[in-house]
């Protein structure tokens, strides 16, 4: 395997710091960046166990500093990108569209831009390159609920039993699916979607753009729905739910996800988009009751009640969807990627890690 030299953009965040370790491990001939510039969700702490490693770098800095990027570029002689790097969180787009415009959009093209110019610059030009942007299903929008009792999806996940694996409605995404957000922060994933798709038909830069749905597992921020119910439980603050709980989220264990972007980043093909989906549709009290329903077991109230009386319904937030599932048979028929862990045992084991490390 030839030597590349790979910046991996919010290597620091949560899927970030899985990605950077898998690839870090993984391929000790490839020298690997990590570009972070170390926001309320970027933690060096998740990467305490390969920063000693040759083959890794910290690189602080903001991506929308298109002269700090560029010569980052020149200097490491950058030939791989993987950005994950974003503002992530629906409620603060909602209240601060404009971050999310910096970040996500502005943010993306000025790493385009930069890798463009170094690119072209060299005598190889777009030969063995790759920008390989990760993106979301929340800007297909929503999907009806019209199956509220749970039917057989028309797929299959070897990671999902009949049990744990039904669907809430007929429809799925699919990357051909037209593009519909509803919320600030998926308008500006959207964007910068389209701006990557726009350097590959502009400029022949090879791009790959994928969608993936909601990520769970070790290092989340604690904002996020799953941490956040983890935490508060523990310290017996109310566990807050959106409307009726009746949401839906198709649930991706990270290090699926992360397999998914190694496969993808090395057989994928230029100019394609690839939905990246876990299979397990769970509306929020579902998510809900596993979590109380592990935490009674493990660290049981000295009340002996259920941790599901900390549980209160709120406001639902403005635009809030009702519904994402993502159809992945294109990854797993070209590629042969399956998500190896199915709801039930991800969440355990997410549980868990929260428990040992997180003195809960």
């Amino acid at each position: 395997m030839r030597k590349r030299n790979i910046v991996i953009t919010g290597g620091a965040g949560f899927i970030g710091s899985h990605v950077v370790r898998l690839f870090v491990n993984k391929y000790p001939e490839y020298n690997i960046i990590n570009l972070d510039k170390l926001t309320y969700a970027g933690n060096l702490a998740n990467l305490k166990d390969v920063e000693d490693k040759p083959n890794y770098k910290f690189v602080r800095m903001d991506i929308c500093d298109f002269d700090a990027f560029y010569k980052l570029m020149q200097e490491e002689q950058v030939d791989g990108i993987i950005h994950l790097a974003a503002e992530s969180h629906v409620d603060r787009s909602i209240k601060d569209p404009f971050i999310f415009a910096r970040t996500n959009v502005m943010g993306t093209l000025s790493l385009l831009q930069a890798a463009k110019l170094y690119w072209e610059s060299s005598p190889e030009k777009y030969e063995g390159k790759l920008f390989y942007h990760i993106s979301t299903d929340e800007v297909y929008g929503a999907l009806e609920m019209n199956r509220p009792e749970g039917i057989k999806p028309p797929f299959t996940a070897t990671a999902s039993s009949s049990e744990h694996h039904l669907a809430y409605g007929d429809d799925f995404f699919y990357e051909t699916t037209k593009y519909n957000p509803h919320s600030p922060y998926s308008a500006s994933k959207a964007s910068s979607d389209h701006f990557v798709r726009a350097y590959h038909d502009t400029y022949g830069m090879p791009t790959i753009v994928t969608n993936c749905s909601n990520n769970y597992g070790p290092y989340q921020f604690p904002e996020k729905l799953i941490p956040l119910f983890i935490n508060n439980i523990r310290h017996r603050k109310p566990l807050p739910v959106y409307g009726k709980g009746e949401n839906v989220r198709d649930w991706l264990y990270v290090l699926d996800h992360c397999k998914a972007i190694d496969l993808i980043f090395h057989r994928g093909r230029s100019g394609e988009t690839y939905n990246v989906g876990g299979h397990n549709e769970k509306n929020n009290l579902e998510i809900v009751d596993a979590i109380c329903s592990i935490l009674n077991e493990r660290r049981p109230r000295a009340d002996g009640k259920s941790y599901k009386e900390q549980v209160v319904f709120v406001k639902d937030r403005p635009g809030h969807d009702r519904r994402y599932a993502i159809n992945a048979d294109k990854l797993s028929s070209e590629l042969g990627w399956k998500a190896d862990e199915n709801f039930a045992g991800g969440i355990v084991k997410t549980v868990d890690w929260y428990l040992d490390n997180l003195n809960l």
